[in-house]
């Protein structure tokens, strides 16, 4: 069970003048994947700050849901129901299960009377990125990128299907049985209607359609999601290491970011300090974020870096790191999380032994009883300027201990 870290929150939010969620993570790993990140929050102690805080009511998610799948997709005529209210706050472990998990979402599609019109649905959503599962002549399974992609392509169908008089039943789930599961629970709480049902921020949403709309004929809606890396104070790490240090870490990034994340490189000089990425989902470029942020931080350097669905949104997200200090720019990802402002901040070895220290409190008492007394002592001999001697053998204990 991964410690509270309540003392710790409070002094950082001090320090930082912002909101601390959470220090690690308390998501229960089950692969070896989800070991080795786990382990890496835990280790270094990357904390999920609150930049500015996300308000999140029927009507944010479904604003959210216009931004993120496309006004132009989402038609006019439609109800818009929440079967269960989401939760009014941001829980770190599900954002540290779709960054480790993936954002892939399972599509299940069910005409309600059976119709030939099942093959252009497969056809369909083969042309818009998703991978049939399963397959029968009134239903289908299917997986997508994401979850807002799924959605897109769900009222897509639906469309369709209103189009040639068919009612269609469309859900999006983790997995094929939760989306099969959702579409259920969709028809026992709205009935027997042309809908796609889906959730968001733990919250359980349908989105009804009344009548036939025009089907948006053109390419699919395409999601843009950048990343912005930046070495802070580059020339100070090229003084101390060289500049073919640089580049090698670089070098680094750009590979794991292309092989492991499924990144395409847009702007990087061999020899610069920073570089921009378009990556196929969010989680994907908050990920490469992250273990760039602990690869560099590993090897002498901090990053500041930024998440945005245009390179301009990245490279803002990027440049506010630079208002977040303690006594100096931290090491930040900054990314938007539904109408909110969030960063992951990786701290360096310091600060991660501060945090070390403050979560052990027989330690952090042994530790105060010592400075009192020495600086007590010394102050009856009247050497009470020397105090500092105290806290200095202090802080090597705790580092070294």
């Amino acid at each position: 069970m991964v410690a509270n870290h309540f003392l710790s929150r409070f002094i950082f939010k001090l320090l930082t003048k912002y909101n601390v969620i959470s220090i690690g993570t308390k998501y229960n790993p089950t692969t070896p994947l989800e070991n080795e990140y786990v382990e890496m929050f835990n280790y270094t102690q990357t904390m999920l700050l609150e930049i500015e805080k996300a308000e999140i009511s029927v009507n944010s998610i479904f604003y959210n849901l216009l931004r993120d799948v496309g006004e132009e997709n989402i038609p006019k005529n439609h109800h818009f129901y929440e079967l269960k209210p989401a939760d009014n706050k941001i829980e770190e472990y599900a954002l540290v299960s779709n960054i480790i998990v993936g954002s892939d979402r399972y599509l299940y599609v069910e005409l309600l009377n059976p119709s030939p019109i099942i093959n252009q649905f497969s056809d369909l959503i083969q042309r818009q990125r998703g991978e049939i599962i399963e397959r029968s002549p009134s239903e289908i399974v299917s997986r997508f990128p994401s979850k807002n992609e799924a959605i897109r392509v769900a009222i897509k169908l639906l469309g369709s299907g209103l189009d040639k008089g068919v009612n269609v039943r469309a859900a999006v789930g983790m997995t094929g049985a939760a989306a099969i599961e959702r579409s259920i629970g969709l028809n026992k709480e709205v009935g027997s209607v042309a809908g796609v049902g889906f959730s968001k921020l733990g919250g359980e949403y349908a989105l009804v359609l009344d009548s036939n709309f025009t089907i948006i004929e053109s390419d699919h809606f395409e999601f843009q999601n950048y990343l912005f890396i930046d070495v802070i104070d580059s020339t100070k790490f090229i003084n101390e290491h060289g500049r073919n240090k640089l580049v090698e870490l670089m070098n680094d990034v750009k590979n794991f970011i292309e092989t492991e994340c499924h990144g395409n490189i847009e702007g990087y000089r061999e020899g610069g300090d920073d570089l921009i990425a378009k990556f196929p989902s969010k989680d994907l470029a908050i990920r490469a974020a992250l273990d760039t942020a602990w690869y560099i931080l590993n090897n002498g350097a901090q990053i500041r870096a930024g998440i945005g669905k245009s390179r301009r949104e990245a490279g803002e997200n990027a440049q506010l790191a630079d208002e977040i200090k303690i006594h100096n720019n931290l090491s930040l990802a900054i990314f938007e999380l539904a109408n909110g402002l969030y960063a992951y901040y990786i701290p360096s070895e310091f600060f991660r032994t501060i945090v070390i220290l403050l979560n052990n409190r027989t330690k952090l008492i042994s530790i105060f009883i010592f400075v009192f007394i020495i600086s007590y002592l010394l102050s009856i001999f009247g050497y009470w300027e020397f105090g500092f001697i105290s806290v200095i053998l202090a802080v090597v204990y705790a580092i070294t201990s």
